[in-house]
C-alpha cells in the first residue's frame, strides 16, 4: 500500500519469544499498539489536538494475521495507513516487515470509535479529523480488505 508510514521499529528480545523460540503473539500485540498511537500525529491529526477539544478514539477491533515467525535478534519495522473513514470510526492497517529482509511478518487491521470521555459515547468523527486524515485514505491491495 501506498502512503503507508513507520509507526515503530524494534527488536526482537530473547524474552519476548515462547517456547517454541518465537515472538509470542503477545508481543505482535503490543508493538502494533503502541504503533496505532503514532498514526495519528504522522498523518496530522495529533492526541494532544484530540484531548484540547475533548474527546479521543476508543479500539473497538483488531484481527491480527500472522504470516512468517520472527526469532530473537530480528529487527522489525511497522508501517501503517488509515484505510477508511466512517461516520464515527476510522480503520487502519499496519504491516510489520523484517527490517533486514523485507519479509512481511505479520499484518494487524484496527477500528477506532471516536469517544466523548464526558457523557462515555461515540460521537461523529469531527470534520477537522476527516479533512486532515481523508487525503491520506488509501485502498487495501486487493483480497485484503474484509
Amino acid at each position: 500500500m501506498s502512503d503507508m508510514r513507520e509507526t515503530f521499529r524494534g527488536i526482537v528480545l530473547p524474552g519476548q519469544c515462547d517456547h517454541f523460540g518465537h515472538l509470542n503473539v503477545r508481543y505482535y500485540a503490543h508493538f502494533f499498539d503502541d504503533g496505532a498511537f503514532h498514526l495519528w500525529s504522522l498523518f496530522g491529526y495529533s492526541l494532544r489536538d484530540m484531548r484540547a477539544q475533548g474527546f479521543h478514539t476508543v479500539v473497538a477491533h483488531t484481527a491480527t494475521d500472522y504470516l512468517r515467525e520472527l526469532i530473537a535478534g530480528d529487527l522489525f519495522v511497522i508501517r501503517g495507513a488509515f484505510i477508511h473513514l466512517g461516520t464515527k470510526s476510522v480503520r487502519y492497517r499496519q504491516e510489520m516487515w523484517h527490517a533486514d529482509t523485507g519479509d512481511l511478518h505479520a499484518r494487524q487491521e484496527g477500528v477506532e470509535v471516536f469517544f466523548d470521555p464526558d457523557t462515555r459515547a461515540a460521537r461523529a468523527l469531527p470534520d477537522a479529523v476527516r479533512a486532515t486524515i481523508a487525503p491520506h485514505v488509501v485502498r487495501s491491495p486487493a483480497g485484503q480488505n474484509n
